[in-house]
């Protein structure tokens, strides 16, 4: 890590100069490897971060990312407000990679919209956390064509293809997988905290709800999985651990569907028609395959009642137990 440290910080300088960085950043693992190494790298003001709630985020992101910035010692930190423009592009559709397309064109036109209003010279450069694993499932590997598996909108979307054509992208992680990724954040000094978290894809929870998005949907999805979240911080594995820290990445999912249940209990029971809501938790190294993780029976029973008891919208949960392959991780 120290070489690759020295050695991309010299092909960086040598590069960009004195030109300013934009960096967009997700608060996720990845994206901020990329800042604190950029911030490590050139003088701090000429590192711009930004960071797009699109609405579909988990909760209380845009405060958490505020304050993962900081710590870094960010100069400059925008914090554009996108939620309605994000949620009005994907009205009524429901194709996966089509949603990715929408995304990842909606992030590129706000960032290019919000630098003419920041003043950047045109000289910019444009960095992304990208990562190998990124690369392979969008179907570009070492510029060979492989196999489509998903496309990420920081790899694959159209605006992002003809900026890494115009030479004006800086993906320094490019190279990594998501183990080397947590290895290089820990030599950079970057919180425990921020590099043990589990992954985030840049959509967001937009393949995380199966079909259209609604505010509504994404309301629901968010709170309960601010919940599934915190029993596994507050569950220990056998070994001690939390299960968060055993566990690879975990989420849940809202389904296109609802199922017939019961709230309440005894004279005040009523006949509820609540959404089906799957949770997700693997183990890997690197996100190119993962297993199941084998979950206590009662753990899920306690996790699953907290959900339903809380989350008045979701009337059941179901547990995904396929692993990668066939699967992917994520839903969409």
């Amino acid at each position: 890590m120290e070489q690759f440290i020295k050695e991309t910080s010299q092909t960086l300088k040598e590069r960009i100069g004195n030109n300013p960085v934009l960096l967009l950043i997700s608060g996720g693992v990845d994206s901020t490897v990329a800042g604190a190494l950029l911030l490590k790298t050139l003088n701090s003001e000429q590192v711009h971060l930004m960071y797009i709630d699109t609405g579909l985020m988990r909760k209380n992101e845009t405060a958490v990312v505020r304050t993962i910035l900081e710590k870094l010692g960010a100069k400059n930190i925008h914090i554009v407000m996108a939620e309605e423009e994000f949620l009005s592009a994907l009205k009524g559709i429901t194709d996966p990679e089509e949603k990715r397309r929408i995304i990842g064109d909606m992030f590129i036109s706000i960032q290019e919209r919000e630098v003419a209003r920041l003043g950047l010279p045109q000289e910019y450069f444009l960095a992304q956390g990208s990562i190998r694993a990124d690369f392979i499932e969008s179907g570009l590997n070492n510029d060979k064509k492989v196999n489509v598996v998903k496309s990420h909108h920081n790899v694959a979307s159209p605006l992002v293809i003809a900026k890494r054509e115009a030479g004006r992208i800086i993906e320094p992680l490019a190279q990594f997988y998501k183990d080397e990724v947590r290895e290089l954040g820990r030599f950079l000094g970057v919180n425990e905290e921020i590099v043990s978290r589990h992954p985030f894809p840049g959509p967001g929870i937009a393949v995380r709800i199966l079909g259209e998005i609604t505010k509504e949907k994404c309301d629901i999805l968010r709170e309960a999985d601010a919940i599934y979240i915190d029993e596994l911080k507050n569950r220990r594995c056998p070994a001690g651990k939390s299960l968060y820290d055993e566990i690879w990445q975990a989420f849940t999912v809202l389904l296109p569907i609802r199922s017939v249940g019961v709230k309440g209990e005894g004279n005040n029971a009523e006949r509820k028609y609540g959404w089906v809501l799957a949770l997700r938790a693997i183990t890997s190294k690197d996100g190119m395959t993962a297993e199941v993780y084998p979950f206590e029976t009662r753990d899920l029973l306690e996790i699953s009642a907290r959900i339903t008891d809380s989350v008045e919208e979701i009337g059941r949960v179901t547990y995904d137990i396929s692993s990668k392959p066939p699967a992917t991780i994520e839903w969409e």
